[in-house]
């Protein structure tokens, strides 16, 4: 990743004490970590030095004024970060145009742009002291993120992370008072130095020497794929992939790194924003996918992580005064932000799937060295999985939303009455794994107790169909919702009850342009030809008389983990205000549904996955909802990877198709995406180098030659998770057979298409394409 992984700041990394000097005067006492961490000195010609700690780079203000100079009226706002009086929030807001940092009162319209910059802002956390306002930006649109700092009245701006070309990092949690804010930084894998390394304790699921689980055997058809257990099943004997934690720098000193292998190195560090303290050394994983520091406790004493690739993904608490693992629980795919400590550091919270079907908000009383005395089930429901948990800063309430066929359904907990060690459960046991040192030491047995059914908790009406956001403005929630017939905004519970939109949030009468009001979907259940249930959204276009088969087009999501929500697309909006139905399933391998639809897809599976899109379009055929001879498919990133394969797997049911950012050849892929984000494929779709062979016959360019339909792929210049080349190579071979295709290519885009001009431009070309083509 990083060209120059060195110590960019020139100095020893020494923690300082807080407060000392003339530039700590009036700061927060700290609650970080203090421990030194040395320089190592600079790297042989032509080798890569094993160090890359976040330098703080300071940015010109670029604070703008109240009002966009190009405001949308149908603008979107999400990702809110409420200051710690909850009166004020920050947030991201497409109203100028492109994803930016805008602040405004919770109940008040007047709004101030922070950051005009061109590069769209991804995330954002105002400080627990409110003193600062950190968030992440993508340069140029792409998939390389930095992290910046500003004052909540747009002074001091500066980059915190990832200024060095080629380098990314991405935001963590703050400390609670404020002295520092964690950070990931994503440099080249480091030759091993010293270490203290935090070993599995009992056996968990995942295959992290590469070993093909008994249960895969049949359905792998003798190849090598990573993933986990079944889900009601005890997983097998494997161990937990190994945290690697460093007391000093990454790198032996004076050491090198070779180039990046299968995946970068990842390192989570503490930086202070006023650039006093150096930065502190969390946490180190070679050849890593994911590494995100998700809470502090209030005394800094423990650190909840969260690592590993998707569909294994596991929670790390980590004791900072010595780097020791005190606990490791897989918990669920999807929001990054997995739970918390409570005030006392005396509970953790976590939304875990482990060894379940569905999401549950689990408990662990932790004792004074950050070890879990024992586990409970604090909230769970059948047949629906946890999807967004925030806990509240005095530890009595919890904020939880769960996924209901796609549907989000709010509920606050009161988690004072949530804990408490239960009978032993065999389950819990197996998921919940102490370091060997607890077990050694007698730490108790992990167990789960039900208790779902006796925590009292107050359901919240909500005015839209999904939360993508909760976050608190004090005492009370803030959410960011969507639904089928608005944009994006944010709603306060002044009440604690009943959410309010925020006045500068888009109104639902503002979502469209007057004439033509947003199509509200109506759920589908397609049945797969081998049996397996689907689910998906049909949305029809106006005009069309009730029984009249319609042109549609079957769009497909990404991920493979991405769930089609019922909210308002306006790409959708466009396809239909032409004629066009357009039928959104969720087909195998999506979330949702319990884990065990989602790895439905996994090793050979996958040809199944294709399958479900041609039984997806016969079920609207069979409906009467779409016209047979006038079907089309589309979807992005794997989406498209499924639109290139249903082309080529069944050329004569689909009139033409539209790619977007999709992946034609799935060795190429491998080649060309960023490591990290391999490291992550390779769970889902094979090994780059074991599985070749699987990979070349899931490939849509291995069967080039069967395509019969034109195809526009559309891809985004900058796109480094699926490289472009994905896109020209398969117009290229399909216009050496005869067939026509066009690519469309968005500059300043990387693999989500942010800037409102090239939305637009993409909308109306994909539209214009389906018209002409299914002859509306």
């Amino acid at each position: 990743m990083a060209a120059d992984a060195r110590n960019l700041t020139g100095e020893s990394f020494v923690a300082h004490s807080p407060g000392t000097g003339a530039a700590g005067a009036g700061r927060p006492s700290t609650a970080r970590p203090k421990r030194a961490v040395p320089s190592p000195p600079p790297a042989p010609a032509g080798r890569t030095a094993a160090f890359a700690a976040p330098a703080r780079v300071p940015l010109p203000n670029a604070s703008g004024p109240r009002e966009a100079t190009t405001r949308l009226i149908a603008h979107g706002c999400w990702y809110p970060s409420a200051d710690p009086s909850g009166t004020r929030v920050a947030f991201i807001c497409d109203r100028g145009g492109v994803p930016q940092l805008w602040t405004g009162p919770v109940d008040g319209e007047a709004v101030h742009l922070l950051d005009d910059g061109p590069d769209p802002v991804t995330e954002v956390s105002w400080s627990p002291d409110g003193r600062w306002i950190a968030y992440t930006t993508a340069p140029g649109g792409g998939e390389h993120t930095r992290v910046l700092c500003v004052r909540p009245d747009g002074g001091d701006r500066h980059i915190l992370a990832g200024a060095e070309p080629g380098s990314s990092a991405h935001l963590g949690c703050w400390a609670y008072d404020g002295s520092a804010v964690a950070v990931t930084v994503a440099v080249p894998t480091a030759v091993p130095g010293p270490e203290t390394t935090a070993e599995a304790g009992a056996p968990g699921p995942g295959a992290a020497d590469g070993r093909l689980p008994a249960h895969w055997q049949d359905r792998a058809a003798g190849t090598e794929l990573l993933g986990p257990a079944p889900h009601t099943a005890p997983g097998p004997a494997l161990p937990s992939p190994v945290l690697t934690v460093r007391t000093a720098a990454i790198g032996a000193p004076g050491g090198t790194a070779p180039a990046a292998g299968f995946g970068d190195g990842l390192s989570a560090y503490l930086v202070d924003p006023d650039g006093v303290d150096a930065p502190v050394l969390l946490a180190v994983e070679k050849d890593a996918a994911t590494l995100r520091v998700c809470d502090l406790s209030r005394d800094g004493a423990l650190a909840l992580l969260r690592r590993g690739p998707r569909g294994r993904r596991e929670a790390v608490v980590l004791r900072t005064a010595d780097l020791t693992t005190t606990c490791v629980m897989p918990v669920a795919d999807g929001d990054p932000w997995i739970g918390g400590f409570s005030p006392r550091a005396d509970t953790l919270w976590l939304r875990s799937d482990a060894h379940r079907e569905f999401a549950v908000l689990l408990a662990a009383a932790l004792g004074p060295d950050g070890r879990p005395r024992g586990w409970s089930v604090a909230a769970s429901r059948e047949n629906s999985g946890l999807e967004l948990l925030r806990c509240a800063r005095d530890g009595d309430s919890a904020v939880l939303a769960w996924n209901v066929r796609g549907v989000s359904e709010l509920e606050v907990l009161d988690t004072s009455a949530a804990v408490g060690p239960g009978p032993d459960d065999a389950a819990a046991d197996r998921a919940g794994r102490n370091g060997a040192a607890a077990d050694r030491a007698g730490a108790d047995t992990i167990s789960y107790r039900p208790g779902a059914d006796t925590v009292p908790y107050r359901p919240v009406s909500l005015p839209h169909e999904v939360v993508t956001r909760i976050t608190a403005a004090g005492p009370r929630p803030l959410l960011a919702l969507s639904g089928s017939r608005r944009r994006p905004g944010i709603w306060w519970l002044p009440d604690g009850a009943t959410p309010v939109r925020t006045p500068w949030s888009s109104r639902d009468e503002d979502a469209v342009p007057p004439g033509r009001p947003p199509v509200r979907p109506d759920p589908l259940r397609p049945t797969a030809r081998d049996g397996l249930p689907l689910h998906g959204w049909y949305y029809r276009a106006p005009g069309r008389a009730p029984g009249e088969p319609a042109p549609c087009v079957i769009h497909l999501h990404g991920g493979p983990e991405d769930q089609e929500r019922p909210v308002l697309d306006p790409l959708y909006h466009e396809i239909l205000g032409r004629g066009v139905d357009v039928f959104a399933p969720d087909v195998r391998g999506s979330s949702g549904y319990g884990r065990s639809f989602v790895d439905a897809d996994l090793g050979r599976g996958r040809f199944a996955a294709i399958d479900d899109v041609a039984d997806c379009a016969a079920h609207a055929v069979l409906a009467g909802l779409a016209d047979p001879a006038r079907l089309a498919v589309m979807g992005r990133s794997y989406g498209g990877y499924l639109t290139y394969a249903s082309l080529v797997w069944h050329p004569d049911l689909f009139r033409t198709g539209i790619a977007v950012c999709g992946m034609s050849d799935l060795v190429t892929f491998f080649e060309g995406t960023e490591p990290w984000i391999a490291q992550s494929a390779a769970h889902k779709y094979g090994h780059p180098e074991r599985d070749r062979e699987l990979l070349r016959a899931l490939s849509p360019m291995s069967r080039v030659d069967a395509l019969r339909a034109p195809v526009l792929a559309v891809h985004g210049e900058h796109d480094t998770n699926v490289p472009p080349g994905e896109s020209e190579q398969f117009v290229r071979a399909a216009r050496e057979r005869g067939v026509t295709a066009e690519l469309l290519t968005l500059p300043d885009e990387g693999h989500e298409f942010l800037r409102a001009d090239n939305r637009r431009l993409f909308r109306r070309a994909a539209a214009d394409w389906l018209q002409r083509r299914l002859g509306t």
